[in-house]
């Protein structure tokens, strides 16, 4: 996506932050992860396209490093004349790369919108632009919480990527035979696109244990044990974390992942620790 790659084709997403504090650490942290050379940045947002205006003030304050970015757009609770209009100033704005999301349900009876699925997202992103920009979708190697099994969830990841996407960023995992087995499965089914392993430091076991349960990512129980283990120790969790999601990005790597994407949290020191004993 650039002509100065990190060597090892790292990339960093972040979220919208809703103070102007958050907003001022958030430039810190993109210039530290900037001066890295990745590939792209990645921005989220919200439930229910809350923060949309947030995440494009956010991808343009993000993307005044030089580094590509990438905003999240997602089908849910978005009709298409509003899709419509959101990629016609993103495209203004310079930005060249999405990640197309079907998004959270709503809660309650809000509307599902006239896209349902991520799948008709990338279809209808490619028709209203053509190839102008580089599509990345989601991919679930532990399974998508709502998939009644793995194999349908990889037919379901299958049909986004024929739907014309370039690359796919799976949610973060700690096992590494889970995303050898879903890469295994989806090139089985034709898929030939890079799907570049998502990567979750660990800094906090409480924090890591809610957000893993609501999204369906697996912590394997040694690694639970461990940083049970630590109760409050904030260095002990901070080193065993380094360490462990440090032997993971690296049999990744050896395995011939093509790449990784970092999710920050709009931090630096958690993913620059990983990154550099990569580099070591």
């Amino acid at each position: 996506m650039s002509s100065h790659e990190h060597p090892l084709g790292i990339s960093f997403e972040f979220f919208p932050p809703s103070t102007d504090a958050g907003r001022d650490k958030l430039i810190h942290v993109r210039d530290e992860l900037a001066a890295r050379k990745p590939r792209f940045f990645s921005v989220t947002y919200g439930a229910g396209g809350s923060t949309q205006a947030r995440t494009r003030e956010v991808v343009r304050a993000v993307g005044e490093s030089g580094i590509n970015t990438a905003p999240h757009l997602s089908c849910i609770g978005s009709e298409k004349a509003q899709l419509r209009d959101l990629l016609a100033q993103y495209r203004e704005e310079g930005v060249e790369s999405l990640v197309a999301l079907r998004g959270d349900m709503p809660s309650g009876m809000g509307s599902i919108g006239e896209l349902r699925y991520a799948n008709e997202l990338v279809e209808f992103i490619r028709a209203e632009t053509g190839d102008h920009f580089d599509i990345a979708v989601a991919a679930y190697p532990e399974s998508h919480p709502q998939a009644p099994n793995l194999d349908k969830d990889v037919e379901n990841f299958a049909r986004k990527m024929k739907a014309g996407a370039n690359m796919a960023i799976t949610q973060y995992f700690f096992t590494a035979d889970a995303y050898f087995n879903f890469v295994d499965k989806a090139r089985a089914l034709g898929v030939e696109q890079p799907i570049i392993p998502g990567i979750m430091p660990i800094t906090n076991y409480t924090k890591l244990a809610r957000f893993s349960d609501a999204c369906g990512a697996e912590i394997p129980r040694w690694i639970r044990k461990q940083l049970e283990s630590y109760g409050d120790d904030s260095e002990a969790i901070t080193a065993f974390g380094t360490d462990v999601v440090s032997r993971l990005c690296q049999r990744l790597l050896e395995g011939g992942a093509p790449g990784l994407h970092f999710y920050t949290l709009n931090q630096a020191a958690p993913v620059l620790r990983i990154v550099d004993n990569l580099a070591g």
